[in-house]
């Protein structure tokens, strides 16, 4: 204890002014450190753990944003594929819509050819009858007129049936 005493008396501390200035330190300390330090450090701690809940929000909002644009690029995928489906399926109803009227249509024009057939046939019969009965008219008329007599029904008649004979031959 000597050797504190004679430090303390080289550098000028008395012992009561020391006890003093402790006692004065501990309870300015504790004052300090009731409103002043425990508040700051109550306050630093509270912003650390509001700055640790900002990081750990931002982390969930980096995973939710990559989930995101996970979910978002696997709708846009499906979309293409449907798109890409409805295309397809478009397609194929309008080539089978084209098939479909160019079938009708080609029906059609056979019905129109096979009815002008027909009435081709028709009407060429309806010539040769016409022919047929001109001829006739006119083989009597001549032989009438070649004979210089008047034919009766009988003669025409039969002027008329070997004609048709003639002609159908």
């Amino acid at each position: 204890m000597d050797a504190i005493t004679q430090l303390f008396d080289t550098f000028g501390v008395s012992w009561p002014k020391f006890i003093a200035q402790a006692v004065l330190f501990v309870i300015v300390y504790a004052i300090l450190n009731k409103y002043a330090f425990g508040p700051a450090v109550a306050m630093f701690e509270e912003r650390r753990r509001r700055i640790e809940e900002a990081q750990m929000n931002a982390e969930k909002i980096k995973k939710q944003l990559a989930e995101s644009e996970l979910r978002c690029q696997e709708i846009l995928r499906k979309a293409n594929v449907d798109a890409q489906r409805i295309i397809d399926e478009g397609r194929a109803s309008s080539e089978a819509h084209t098939q479909k009227a160019t079938q009708h249509a080609i029906k059609e024009a056979e019905n129109i050819i096979a009815k002008a057939h027909e009435a081709v046939l028709l009407d060429r019969s309806k010539m040769v009858a016409e022919v047929r009965a001109e001829m006739i008219h006119l083989v009597v008329d001549t032989t009438a007129k070649v004979a210089g007599k008047v034919l009766t029904a009988e003669d025409q008649e039969r002027l008329a049936s070997e004609t048709s004979k003639q002609l159908a031959a």
